[in-house]
């Protein structure tokens, strides 16, 4: 019974940690929830009136979500900050809150002053949006100067509860969250792992089902890796330890890629093309057969289960035999002579539990120490060796600086000239609407700018939030009928629509708008002006606020989206030669680079790129040809980006792997497909380029046969790589325009 009620446990935990990386939402919802309930008991309990209850709670709800930093002493250091600006904030609100001119015209240099203070980072950031929520708090609560030493009262006590939670009852240090982004990784991987199962045993009219479960696996566990990635300086204790996670958690990411690569290719009658684990929708290709009923069938059935079983036991702390016995076997599929009798498509998939094998026992070493080697198998301790000759060579580089744009083109400064003249839009819009809430058309057009760079994000997002808003309005009616006048029950019903707002943001921006709006619904109840005409009124104002926000942005300082993917576009290709070149450099005989760095680079900016094509490819997008292209450009560059990161890591295993050597001819085989990238950087820097992309033949051809020894199925992999990214680039030319070279001969 305990044994299962322990598997019960570690499987709710395991889908916890991969539904939540870090438990980050978890803890912000807990953690802004806990700071709201002690303000208001506390306040309770010193008999103050509802008007400083709402106000203490919105006070301690923005006093905790505004904080940012990862180190918790820089988080003090905002926070203790952030109390005497949320002092100021509120006392210029009481003051201005009848000079309507003067009030309006300090509210939207406000405004812009906190827009700006991004420049600053995250306490920059903070501490303006500490100064903007403030001061529309004290016009939501009708601040006045009689009333202004109890609402600072409230203020003080709202930062105290803030701290006390973030400090003392939830707190996150860098190394716990980077601990709990670790399980959350080996949570993912065994769920793709558990795809990649059932994709092996999917039946023909079940293909397309399986295989996308297989590529929202990939996505979600590459997510996972960039999270880590940018924990990694807080969470370790040094740069070298830093590193090595970093190393690991990229060996562990490719090897699980590549494997369901295999499996796709072995279930198939043709080669599996890596696009279809990139491209959403992509059909999967024809099935050679419902499945493998022969032997090698039933054995590669039970080592991915096994490799399953490896993956969630790895960071158990399970050391016994049958762990040994699993993992000795699956790392035995690493040697030529340990493979099974069967076709060479399922043999490769073999071999790929082999690598995911190593590459789990890597993750293990390196985040939990040495392991018992008693019962190594010489496979075993023949990859063991491998991982401390690689552990050995890590060492630490220097990060070039960047250059900075100045002036209007500096995105913050733009960012908040935009949003002062949107602010001053909405404000007159708002005052023709409503002379009492007008400030809800301004809140609006300040959200919609939050994290978006380009006209098209800020459509999207007003539409997002207009969206959530009207089905917020509905279930705020719902909700204000069911409460009544009762108060209590109402800041109950308040908390748990906080913790869901927080619990949702990152998940869907409309979702949150719907908590926010049906929360306000129980907050006009409490302070007795709740009424249909004001939820109605919340809808007019909110889409005056996005109306204006996305007025601004297309009239004042425009950044157009194509502008904006444009630019990403041409970065990610930069960063996508700088780390081709660089691995093949390297592969053939150059100096060691920091190549993983460069590929987390890459990958960086192919998120940003990502994030900035939505409003091409969102739903409600008309032009429909105009989406499915940057669809299937973005899911070029993952492909592209998947063959470069494998190309790099094989490359920094080129000191210490005794099955890799270099090879001169790799610079000059690879030469045309760094050209290709960097004609088409051109191209999408300057459409009057004329330089045309070049085909010609296989990378493996341009090698030549001069009597130059192979190298084995290591190199074989790289030609491979290098052949799939020639070939990806290639295909990136039809869709950005930009033309092809027939092929001489």
């Amino acid at each position: 019974m305990r044994a299962a009620g322990r598997a019960v446990r570690a499987r709710l935990r395991d889908r916890i940690a991969a539904s939540d990386p870090g438990l980050l939402r978890l803890t912000a919802g807990l953690r802004t929830v806990g700071a709201i309930a002690l303000t208001l008991a506390v306040l309770s309990l010193l008999q103050t009136d509802v008007h400083l209850l709402v106000a203490g709670a919105m006070a301690a709800m923005v006093a905790t979500f505004a904080i940012r930093e990862k180190q918790l002493g820089a988080q003090a250091v905002t926070l203790a900050l952030g109390l005497p600006v949320a002092l100021a904030s509120v006392s210029l609100g009481a003051v201005l809150n009848t000079r309507v001119v003067v009030g309006d015209a300090f509210f939207v240099v406000l405004i812009f002053c906190a827009v700006y203070g991004r420049r600053f980072g995250d306490r920059g950031t903070a501490l303006g949006l500490i100064g903007f929520q403030v001061y529309f708090l004290s016009l939501f609560v009708g601040a006045t100067v009689d009333t202004l030493p109890a609402l600072c009262g409230a203020m003080a006590l709202a930062f105290c509860s803030s701290a006390l939670m973030r400090f003392a009852v939830v707190p996150a240090t860098p190394t716990g969250v980077l601990l709990r982004l670790r399980l959350a990784f080996r949570a993912r991987l065994a769920q793709l792992v558990s795809a990649q199962l059932e994709l092996l045993d999917a039946p023909a009219d079940q293909m397309d089902k399986a295989l996308e479960a297989v590529r929202e696996g990939t996505a979600r566990l590459h997510e996972t890796a960039m999270m880590i990635q940018g924990r990694l300086e807080e969470g370790t204790p040094d740069e070298s330890a830093a590193r090595l996670v970093q190393r690991r958690i990229a060996d562990a990411e490719i090897a699980a890629e590549r494997l369901g690569l295999l499996l796709l290719t072995a279930r198939t009658a043709e080669r599996a093309d890596t696009l279809t684990l990139h491209l959403p929708g992509a059909p999967a290709p024809s099935v050679a057969g419902p499945e493998m009923p022969d032997e090698a069938g039933a054995t590669l059935r039970r080592d991915l289960r096994a490799l399953h079983a490896l993956v969630l036991r790895a960071g158990s702390g399970d050391t016994g035999t049958g762990l040994a016995h699993v993992r000795n076997r699956l790392l035995g599929y690493r040697d030529e002579e340990n493979l099974p009798p069967a076709s060479a498509a399922v043999q490769d998939v073999f071999r790929g539990i082999g690598e995911s094998a190593r590459a789990v026992m890597g993750l293990r070493i390196a985040l939990d120490g040495p392991q018992d080697e008693s019962d190594d198998t010489p496979a075993t301790a023949r990859s063991r060796e491998e991982l401390d000759a690689e552990d050995a060579a890590i060492d630490g580089g220097e990060e070039a600086a960047q250059e900075e744009e100045t002036g209007l083109r500096r995105p913050t400064t733009r960012a908040a000239v935009q949003v002062a003249v949107g602010s001053a839009l909405a404000i007159v819009g708002g005052e023709l609407l409503s002379t009492q809430r007008w400030y809800w058309a301004v809140l609006t057009c300040w959200i919609v700018f939050l994290n978006t760079a380009s006209t098209g994000e800020i459509l999207v997002k007003g539409y997002r939030r207009l969206l959530g808003t009207v089905f917020g309005v509905v279930a705020g009616i719902v909700l204000a009928g069911l409460v009544g006048k009762h108060t209590w029950t109402a800041f109950a019903l308040v908390l748990v629509l906080i913790f869901a707002m927080f619990y949702s943001a990152p998940l869907s921006y409309t979702l949150m708008s719907f908590f926010v709006t049906a929360m306000l619904g129980l907050l006009y109840t409490l302070l007795h002006t709740y009424s249909l005409d004001v939820l109605v009124l919340r809808i007019e104002e909110t889409a005056l606020g996005a109306a204006c926000g996305v007025v601004a942005a297309a009239l004042v300082l425009p950044v157009q989206t194509d502008r904006r993917t444009n630019e990403l576009l041409g970065t990610v290709l930069e960063r996508l030669a700088e780390v081709t070149e660089a691995a093949v450099g390297q592969l053939s005989g150059g100096p060691a680079d920091e190549l993983l760095d460069k590929a987390r680079d890459l990958d960086q900016s192919l998120a940003d790129l990502r994030a900035a094509t939505q409003p091409l490819i969102h739903p409600v997008t008309p032009l429909r040809t105009r989406r499915h292209t940057a669809r299937y450009v973005v899911a070029l560059l993952e492909t592209c980006a998947y063959h470069a990161r494998t190309l790099a890591a094989t490359a920094e295993l080129l000191p210490t792997h005794p099955s890799i050597a270099a090879d001169p001819r790799l610079r000059g085989a690879a030469g045309r497909t760094v050209r290709n990238i960097e004609t088409i950087a051109a191209r999408v820097a300057d459409e009057h380029a004329d330089a045309q992309v070049e085909t010609g033949p296989s990378i493996a051809s341009l090698l030549g046969s001069d009597g130059t020894p192979r190298y084995g199925r290591i190199t074989d992999r790289v030609l491979r790589h290098l052949e799939r990214l020639d070939e990806a680039v290639v295909g990136l030319a039809r869709p950005l325009d930009v033309p092809v070279a027939a092929p001489k001969g």
